[in-house]
């Protein structure tokens, strides 16, 4: 779905991604973290072209994406960021409706498609689409952040610490509708965080990058499993590899091993 072919990416000659190599699978939670500075953000931005490589080659379908126009290129895939970005003069159905209408699409259809949408967010159409930005709460808008993102139906949706400024419960609720919405909707979404809990909540792969390189790429269960190095099990840290190894062995029903470095003293 989405390919790195040797990705670097330089500024003022100090390279930032140290050639990335990796796919990210069609329909699959993808989840970029990493220490600050490590090129987690850079690399995201990378695949809608807000920010171009300096060398190597990012692929969507086979396709190499500098082959498309980049205004194109980003109505086709969705973007929700930490500061959620609802234009305030805009009433929520509007916000919603921008990229269906801006791709020419029906009035009809996206007016079916903003209630829709409201709805699978737990949001009432009725309530909700006449309001504006400014009368929501944190979680109501960043809510309305995520499903206009999805507006389009994108097949690819870009999330840059989409929760992070949100309050740990507000937080915790639309990481689960995230998980919950991922298994209806089916899209393939590249995520950033800085939170490796969320990240093991929500991942179907996390990418661990360190100096704009890739430390280790796995399951949520493999790398709490099998850590591949010391930097893991910092960035992780032991009791919370321990905690979220015996969380997910219960969870998903994975008979998973305990490393001894892991495991500790129960």
């Amino acid at each position: 779905m989405i390919t790195f072919r040797d990705v670097k990416k330089a500024y003022n000659k100090k390279e930032i991604i140290k050639g990335l190599n990796f796919t990210i699978n069609e329909g699959e939670l993808f989840v970029l973290i990493g220490p600050s500075g490590c090129g987690k953000t850079t690399t995201m931005k990378m695949i809608n072209r807000l920010i171009d490589p300096s060398s190597g080659r990012i692929m969507i379908d086979d396709r190499d994406i500098t082959e498309k126009n980049p205004v194109q290129l980003r109505r086709d895939i969705g973007y929700v960021i930490q500061q959620i970005g609802l234009f305030p003069h805009m009433t929520i159905a509007q916000n919603v409706a921008l990229v269906p209408k801006l791709k020419k699409m029906k009035a009809a259809e996206f007016e079916k498609r903003v209630d829709e949408l409201l709805t699978m967010v737990g949001l009432k159409p009725e309530e909700f689409k006449k309001r504006y930005p400014s009368e929501l709460s944190g979680g109501q808008q960043q809510r309305v952040g995520v499903i206009r993102a999805m507006a389009a139906n994108p097949s690819i949706i870009l999330m840059d610490e989409p929760f992070s400024a949100l309050d740990p419960i507000s937080r915790e609720q639309l990481q689960d509708e995230l998980v919950k919405l991922q298994k209806t909707i089916k899209k393939t979404i590249v995520f950033v965080t800085h939170d490796m809990d969320e990240a093991l909540k929500i991942a179907d792969r996390i990418c661990l990058l360190r100096d704009g390189e890739i430390v280790q790429l796995d399951t949520p269960e493999n790398l709490l499993a099998h850590p591949a190095n010391e930097f893991v099990i910092e960035f992780i840290g032991s009791k919370r590899l321990q905690q979220n190894l015996k969380v997910l062995k219960g969870y998903r029903d994975r008979d998973i091993e305990i490393p001894s470095e892991v495991a500790g003293n129960e």
